[in-house]
This record gives structure tokens, sequence and C-alpha cells, in this order.
């Protein structure tokens, strides 16, 4: 393992050296021979390298000496790395130093002379100085007879012990990624599935690590038989769960024993089961002995040779080219484990197969160790170039199982000078991150997780490891990248030789100052409030990360930091330095609170970092003070999402084309906003946004509170774009022909007050909002298509749209035909719409094609809408019903006795179903027999429903969460109270009650298996009934608004309820009996954990 890593660290660290030396001789031409001469050096150690890597692998007796050579090697090429990086410093400082001067428009030119003729002295100096240690190691490779081997890297590839801590896992899975476990977990399921006498019964699953006990318990815990529970420690009472703890690494019985005894205890309901993995047999053992628990072991076998080499295969397209004998040697190394085959298949796929021979018979098959150890070793051993290695080892600087965000992770490389250019330069280091992100991804040394945020990155827990055995192997041993959890354990020796240091915890100025390589600094925690002003003192850092610290406030100090290419800060309370431009090495500034940022003062001068790629957002201020939108005009390498405020500062169409927008094709979010102003203020917006044209490549466009009447041309040039928001727009008449937008795939318009028509077609879009479309009349239809054969077709309007809202344009009647949404996903009609528009829309979506997709269906705040229509029982994906304030609807409808679908499809998708505010609606006769998934019913403020109620609440197996009232006397008869109280999932019950009302519905008291229940607006109770205290499970209770109620339940009643949480609002008689100590009703509720009053 050392070889390769300590050769890898000599490597980058070379590279880095004469990239160093390549820049600051180019500046001074009078070196170009000592260039030459540190490349000639750089290159015959490399060779040197190569050889050192095999004797290394061999038992000659000289080992020691080449030990003892690549740890001088070592030294000396991070000594020439950490004294040219100090020259580097130099030169930017004076850089600085002499913008600063021409700034104030005093060059002092004989000053300058000598500084350079010094500057020039001390570079030659030092180069020589360099070049004459190197050829010294050179001599002493000779001198150990060491074998110059040619090495060419290829620069990217055309293809591509026991833990201490603990691992954080989910139950996210790709299902076809689980090869040959279907026997484990179909006798799982089995298991799961049988009836047990037990409170609770566990199964271990055991074995050695990499044989997929967290994919197989993740596999299991995703059957869809099984009743999942997310929020256990909440949510067990009166109820079966089932618990996964995956990769325990526990084995004192004292704890395990006290952990399962305590689960036991927590309810009395027979058949709960837990899920343990683990690699501990003594875990199994412990578990088999406890006294209350059903045990049931399942030792995890080893994969059979055929699913390991369908792993190969998935990864490497591996087949005939392998000879049997081969394969049966390669199926023995990977031993079962299907870790083992996905680390085999990764480093075949990036080697040509032409390669694959020498690389399975000279390094897989002649180890000595075996097992997961091996393949990864050799993995790593074939990881080229080699600054892939050493991102991959810094990786497990990051706990066990962080998701990285790719930026950040790249960021990181780059600071540690991981990411080098090519020779030609034709690749910024951020480009080159793709080519060894894809290396890592390819040979499964990283693996990829993906969520609705992003794309993030982490490492097998064996693989971390691995990694981090080797992220600090060097000659001298020491250590170089370190993470520390208190500041007690920093090692005050060490910090001569740290590079990176992760540290929770404040830190002392002297403390920090003594750090002087440092090239990543991460401060965290919250009790971190202040950067010490020594952070100037750190000249050879690159990034610096406070992002999770409570720090809001940045030192003048910094900005001494010329080397700092990455800067990422939560918030500041202030602004920001006055002299942030003096940062002219700055690639990357992340600023986290998007809130305050609204406010910030920008540095000023922020134009002078030419190398600035990542910044968030650029309030426009004073261009007097450095501050204006012309300051953006210089930095064209600008990538990702760029926010432009306070727009109204531009002084026209010549301003804001000093921004240079157009040259900018990185970028692929921008916002455009001006502040608020008197509508009748003309700040000439159409000329400023004319000015901010962007580059074709554009991918997304926010404009807010534009005041200008129509957009500007190059709106239609925007060949990219794939989502355009329009707010606050109050002036804008027009809208461009936005249809023709090729790629065109979101749209929001909101508050365009004065826009009255919009059209045509979308073809493409996928999600339209129309909101607060005041004045919005017209919605021009589609147009007519001829074929060649000369026949007429038109296409429907929204072949792709997933998602509809409309909220209050009032005078829109009409929408374009034809429109059949045979996309629709979701439809949301709110807030002051014509009741035209509505029943257009609705009966547009009966058509079976939008049926058989639409899932989300809200109505809200349509007062003239008389009925539904009839056909929306048969919607059969419908997961979510919400009809809100809609006072003239009299009826929910029946079924459609002709519909085709048949009644056992009736709304059988249906999760979530709520009904407020229809004071008219007396008719709503739903089955709820045929609504088996619903979850969560309200049916509120609906005061003339007395007959043909919702009934069968009984059948509701999923049902959690009930709001229901007022009723009136003859309505909560009707209800179907006793179909309510045989739900056993029920939990959380909301009651609504009128000022008249002078009991709570007796029926009430047969919910006993309910955790949450809220009371409201009940106006004549003046005490709360004795069986309240029958609530067993009751855990929060919510009174609001009972203007007379004066006593809580009796002092017996309330000892029996065990509630956790009470909140009394709007109860003044009560509140004044709930007094702290006075209060006749204190004692009744003083031992309640979270208590909330008026």
């Amino acid at each position: 393992m050392a070889d390769a890593a300590v050769s890898a660290t000599i490597r980058v660290a070379l590279q880095t050296v004469v990239s160093l030396a390549a820049d600051q001789v180019s500046l001074v031409r009078e070196f170009p021979q000592e260039l030459e001469r540190l490349n000639r050096s750089a290159e015959m150690i490399r060779g040197f390298l190569a050889g050192a890597d095999e004797e290394m692998h061999s038992h000659d007796p000289k080992l020691v000496g080449v030990q003892n050579w690549l740890k001088q090697l070592e030294e000396e090429v991070f000594k020439a790395d950490n004294v040219l990086d100090e020259l580097n410093y130099e030169n930017l400082r004076q850089k600085v130093k002499y913008q600063n001067q021409l700034m104030k428009k005093k060059v002092f030119l004989c000053f300058s002379f000598f500084n350079t003729v010094r500057f020039r002295s001390r570079l030659a100096s030092t180069i020589r100085e360099i070049n004459t240690n190197l050829e010294r190691i050179h001599r002493d490779a000779e001198g150990l007879g060491l074998a110059y081997k040619r090495r060419v890297e290829e620069a990217f590839p055309t293809i591509a012990a026991r833990a201490p801590t603990s691992r954080q896992t989910d139950s996210t899975i790709v299902r076809r990624d689980v090869l040959g476990r279907d026997e484990d977990e179909s006798e799982i399921v089995k298991k799961l599935l049988t009836e047990s006498e037990s409170v609770i019964s566990v199964i271990p699953i055991t074995g050695m690590g990499g044989l997929g006990k967290t994919t197989l318990a993740k596999a299991t815990e995703g059957d869809p038989r099984e009743e999942l529970v997310k929020k256990i420690q909440h949510e067990l009472k009166e109820k079966r769960y089932f618990l996964v703890l995956d990769d325990l690494w526990n084995d004192q019985e004292v704890l395990l024993n006290d952990f399962f005894s305590t689960l036991a205890g927590l309810n009395t309901k027979k058949g709960s089961w837990c899920l343990v993995t683990s690699r501990l047999q003594e875990v199994a053992t412990i578990l088999s002995r406890h006294p209350q628990i059903n045990f049931t072991r399942h030792e995890l076998g080893r994969l059979c040779d055929d699913d390991c080499w369908s792993i190969m295969k998935k990864w490497a397209n591996v087949g005939e080219e392998v000879p049997k004998d081969i394969k049966e040697q390669v199926l023995r190394r990977c031993d079962g484990l299907p870790l083992a085959a996905k680390l085999i298949g990764g480093l075949l796929s990036k080697k040509r197969k032409e390669e694959w021979l020498s690389i399975l018979e000279e390094s897989l098959l002649n180890g000595n160790q075996g097992g997961i150890e091996q393949i990864l070793k050799v993995s790593f051993d074939h990881l080229s170039p080699a600054p892939v290695k050493k991102c991959f080892a810094y990786c497990s600087i990051f706990d066990q199982d962080t998701e990285l965000e790719q930026d950040l992770l790249v960021q990181f490389w780059m600071a540690e000078g991981f990411l080098q250019p090519d020779s030609q330069n034709e690749r910024m280091m951020e480009k080159i991150r793709c080519e060894y992100l894809r290396i890592l991804l390819q040979t499964s040394l990283l693996e990829e997780v993906k969520n609705e945020w992003g794309i993030w990155y982490k490492m097998h827990d064996l693989v971390h490891d691995f990694a981090k055995s080797i992220l600090n192997r060097n000659g001298s041993n020491q250590d170089r990248y370190l993470a520390v959890y208190s500041p007690e354990r920093i090692n005050e020796k060490a910090s001569a030789s740290l590079r990176t240091l992760f540290l929770k915890g404040g830190i002392a100025d002297d403390m920090l100052s003594k750090f002087k390589y440092l090239h990543v600094l991460k401060l965290f925690g919250e009790d971190v409030e202040e950067l010490p002003t020594s952070i100037g003192k750190l000249i050879h850092l690159h990034l610096l990360d406070i992002s999770d610290s409570m720090i809001t406030t940045l030192p003048e100090s910094l900005c001494k930091l010329y080397c700092l290419q990455t800067l990422r800060i939560r918030k500041l309370e202030e602004s920001f330095p006055k002299e942030m431009s003096n940062l002219i090495s700055l690639r990357h500034l992340h600023y986290f609170h998007y809130d305050k940022g609204r406010e910030i003062q920008m540095p000023s001068r922020i134009g002078r970092l030419a190398c600035l790629q990542t910044l968030e957002f650029f309030n426009i201020g004073r261009q007097e003070e450095g501050r204006g939108i012309q300051e953006l005009g210089t930095l064209q390498d600008l990538k990702g999402t760029l926010e432009i405020r306070n727009l109204e500062l531009v002084n026209g169409k010549d301003d804001a084309e000093l921004a240079n927008l157009s040259k900018k094709p990185n970028l692929y979010r921008l916002v455009f906003e001006w502040g608020n102003r008197d509508e009748e203020s003309d700040k000439c917006d159409e000329d400023a946004l004319e000015g901010l044209q962007p580059h074709p490549n554009l991918k997304e466009l926010q404009i807010l509170k534009f005041m200008g009447d129509q957009f500007p041309q190059w709106s239609m040039n925007l060949t990219s774009l794939v989502e355009l928001q329009v707010e606050d727009c109050t002036r804008c008449r027009k809208l461009p022909a936005l249809a023709q937008l090729p790629f065109l795939k979101c749209l929001y318009l909101t508050r365009l007050e004065n826009t009255t028509c919009i059209g045509l077609s979308f073809y493409t879009l996928k999600i339209l909002s129309l909101k607060s479309m005041k004045n919005l009349e017209e919605w021009k239809d589609a147009h007519e298509m001829r074929s060649t054969a000369g026949e007429v077709h038109v296409m429907d309007v929204f072949p792709m749209l997933e998602e509809l809202y409309i909220s209050d344009c009032p005078k829109l009647t009409i929408i374009p035909t034809p429109s059949r949404f045979p996309s629709l996903d979701v439809l949301e009609i709110t807030e002051n719409c014509h009741v035209l528009l509505a029943e257009k829309v609705l009966s547009t979506i009966t058509t079976l094609s939008c049926a058989a997709c639409l899932k989300r269906l809200a109505i809200r705040y349509c007062e003239n809408l008389r009925e539904l229509p009839e056909d929306l029982y048969q919607f059969q994906a419908l997961e979510h019903l919400e009809i809100w304030d809609c006072s003239r609807i009299k009826s929910f409808g029946h079924p459609n006795p002709k519909n085709s679908l048949g009644q056992e499809s009736l709304l059988k998708s249906l999760r979530k179903l709520n009904l407020f505010w229809c004071g008219s609606l007396v008719s709503f006769p739903l089955d709820l027999q045929r609504t088996p998934s619903l979850e969560s019913f309200s049916l509120c403020w609906c005061s003339n429903l007395i007959t043909e109620m919702p009934s069968g609440f009984g059948y509701l197996t999923s049902l959690r969460k009930v709001k229901i009232g007022p009723f009136s006397d003859d309505s909560v008869i009707e209800f179907d109270w006793a179909g309510l109280a045989s739900s056993s999932s029920l939990r959380r019950v909301t009651l609504y009650g009128m000022p008249d009302t002078k009991s709570l519905p007796h029926q009430l008291q047969d919910l006993t298996t309910i955790t949450s229940l809220s009371l409201y607006h009940f106006g004549a109770i003046e005490a709360l009934p004795d069986w309240l205290g029958n609530f067993a499970s009751l855990e929060e209770l919510f009174l609001w608004d009972w203007p007379k109620l004066e006593y809580l339940p009796s002092v017996d009643a309330m000892e029996r309820l065990k509630l956790r949480r009470l909140e009394i609002r709007w109860c003044p008689l009560l509140n004044q009996r709930c007094t702290p100590q006075s209060g006749s009703e204190w004692p009744k509720i003083s031992n309640i954990p979270k208590l909330e009053t008026d």
C-alpha cells in the first residue's frame, strides 16, 4: 500500500513544483535554461520512482535504502514546493501593491525596479538550489542501483479492520443493482411476515465486510408488504414496527441489552421486527441470549460464481476475452463478495481489453494478500494519472458515509494541488475534475448518490477504511491531512507538516499562526464565532471554509491571502472586508445566507478578481465606489448561478452592456432584479434589460420587478432556455413568442398586471404557472398546421404539460384548444379565478387520457363554481384531492355507472382528501372502501352536510390523520364514528366546534389509539370531561379558542394522561387558572415537558 501512495504523493508534489517554477520563470525570461534543467531532473526522478515502486514489491536487501531515498526525496520536493509557493505569494503581493498604486496614481518606478531585481535574484537562487538538490537525489538513485523505468501515465483514460466510527445509511436503492440475493431477501421477508408471540423479534444479518448486508437490508426494508416506520421514536406506541439497525459495531452486552429492553418496553403490542446487520458474530450471540426478544439468525453467505461474474460483466463487459482458467482464479479472488466483484469490474472497465490479462495475472492473482484489501490495493495501484490517487485518498478526510457535493470536493482537491492543468494549459483545473471523478466512479472507488437537490458522492465503508489508511502515508510518517474534533487534540509538533486541517471548535490566534503551511482550513461548530486575525499569516492558504460555523465577520487581515482560491462563508452581519479585491487568486466565493445577502454591500473593485468563477449574487452599488455593474465585465469565467440586484441603478443600455453577460457562456442561471420603486418612476428599464443580453447557452432566467412595457428581442435567441420566471413586472403589456423557444419546459408568470394576452401554444412545456394576472383575458388557440398532402392538422396545445397552476386570473375565461392534457400530473385552480375557466379546465381533464395520469387536484377559493364533474371518481391515479372555500358546490357527485373502468378502480390511489369551507355542500356519498390508500382525511366547515356522508373508515388501514367538524346535532349522529374508532392506524385527530357547542361529541372517547388531539372553537364548554383521561396513548393536546373554558379534566384523569405537550391558545379563563404556582389548574399540568400558553 505504502509504495504507490508515497510515489503518488511525490509525483503530485513534483508536478506542482515544476508548474510553480514554470509560472515564475515565464515571468523572468532570463532563466529558461533553469526551467529546462528542472524539467529534466523531474523526468529522471519520475523514472526512478517507477523503479522504486518495483523494488518496494520485492524482497531486495536494498529496500531500506530505497525507503530512505523516498523519504529524502519527499522532504526535498515538499520543501521546494513551500519555497516556490512563498515566491509565488511574494509575486502576487507585488502585483496587488502595483495595482493599488495604479488606483491611487502613485507608482514609484525606482522602488518597483529595485523590487523586481531583488525578486529575480531570489528566484534564480531558489531554482538553482532546487535543481542542485534534485540532481543530487538523482545521483543517489543511481548509487542505489534503481532502474530507470520510463512510465507514460495515461492523462485521462478513454474509458473510463474494524471501524471505530458509526456508519450512516439510508433506504434508497436501485432494485436492479441487487444481484444474487433473491433467496436471502425472500427468506427474510418470509420471516418478517410470520406471526410472532413476542413483543419484538430480531433478525441479525451477519457476515464479513463487502458481502452486501446493507444492500440486502435496504432491499428488504423497501418491501411494500410491510409497514415501514420512519420516525421510530415518536411513533412506536401501540403499533407494530419494523426497525433496521445497519452496520452495528457495538458489541458491549450491557448496552445492547439495555437498548433492546427499552425497545421491548415501549409497548405491549406483539409482532414487531428489528433487522440488524453487523460484521461481528458476537453481536448475534449477545442478542440470542436476550430473554425478551425472539431471535432468528440469518447468516449471509457468499455469492455464487455466476452472480459474481454477472456483477463484473455489468461493469466491464467481460466475456470470452478472459480464458477459463484465469476466470476461475479471478472468481476465487472475489471469494463470493459482491464488493470485490464490483471493484474488479471497475478496475477492468477503465483499461483496454488487451491489458486485462496482464492485470489479472500479475497484480490480482500473484499477490499474497487476499480478499478486499488486495483488490483495493490493485485498484489503487492502477489509478492513473498519479493525482487521481491523491484525490481518492483525500476523500477519507471527511467522515465515513459523508455525501460530498461535487463542487465542494473538487475545490478541496484543487486547493491541495491535485488538479494541475495539462501541459498545453488547455483546460482549467475545474474541468479536469470531471475526468478524475469519472475514473473513481468507474473503478467503484466512489459511489454516486442522486437526490432531488443534485448529485453527491460517497465511499463504501471498506473503501473509506482503505483510503484513510493511505491518506497520510509518506516517507516521514507525518500527518499532512488532519480532521480534529477538539482543539486540545492538536499536536503542535505536527503543525509544520500539516497541509489540511478540519477543526471543530475555535482556535486561538497564536495557535493558528503556527500552521504556516496550511493549504486548506475548515472551521466548524456552533461555538466557532470568530476568525482569528492571524489568518492573514497563512500565506499558503488556498481554501477557507467557515460555512458551518457561527462566524459573521471577516477580519481585514484575510485580504492578505493572495493565494486564496476558495472562500466559503455562511453569512455576514456587516459588509465584506474593504480590501477584498486584493484576493486576486480567488476563484470561488460561496455565500450561504440568502436573505442577509440581499442587503450586503459588495466588495469594492471586485472586477479585479479576474479568476473568479463562482459569484452567487452581485448587489449593484455606486460605480464611483467600485460597486457598479461594470465590475462584472472583467469576470469572464463566471459559471453556474448569478443574481444581479438593484438594476434600477444601471443607467441605460450602454451601462448594462459593460457587464459583458453575452460573453459568459458558462452561466446557466441568471436572475435580473430591480428594487422596489414608485410605479410612476421611469428608470429606462427596457434599455437596461436590452444591454443585459445573456449568452445563448443560458438554461434558466428570472426577471423580477422590471418596469418596462415589453421584453427585448434577445429573449427569442435563448435557444437553450429551459426555465423562465417573470414576476412583478407590472407595466409589461406584451410577452415575446415564448412558444418558439425549442427547449422551454418551465414557465412561471406572476403579477403581470397589464398583460392581457398570452399565446400561442406551448408544445414543450412541462410546468406552467399563471398567478395574479389581473387583466389576462386572451389565451390564443393553436395554429393550424398543413401537411405536405394538404391535410390540416391541429396539434394538442399541451402535449407534454405535467403541472398547471392558475391563480387569481379573474378575467381569463377560456383555455386554448385543443387541450387534452394527456400528461398532466398536477392541476391547481385557486383564488379568484372565473367560474367559466374552472368549468372549462375541469371538463377537459375528465378525458380518459388525463384521468389516467392526474395525481394532484386542488381547487381553492372558486366561489362561483357550482359542481364538480361526475367523472371525477374515475381518476385512478389521483393521490391528493383538495377542495377549499368553494361555497356554492352542493354535491361531490356520484360515481358514473357508465364508467368503463369499473367500481374497483374508483380513486384507488387517493392518499390525501381535504374539503374545507364548502358551505353549500349537502351530499358527499364517498364509500371509503374504494379509497384503500387514504392516509389523511379532512372534512371541515361544511355546515349543511347532514346526510350522505363518507363512510367506511374502518376499512382504511393506512389512515393516520383526520380533521372534522364542526357538527350540527344531526350531522354528528350521521358521521361514521364507529368506523373511525376501528381504524388501528389512526394517530392524529383535529375536531372543530361552534360558538354554541356545549359539549364534546361523546363518540370521540372511542378513539383510544390516537397520539395527538387538537380541539378548536368550542365556545360554550366550561370544563373538559374526565373521559379524556382514557386516551392512554395521547402525547399532544391542543386547545384553541375556548372563551368559556375554565377547567381541565380532574387531577386523576390528567395523571392517567402521559402528555408530552400541551398548548393552550385564546382560552382567557383557563389561562388565568394555569398561572404557574398560583393557578388552580397549575398542579394538573406542571409536569408536562412542553407547555405553551398565551
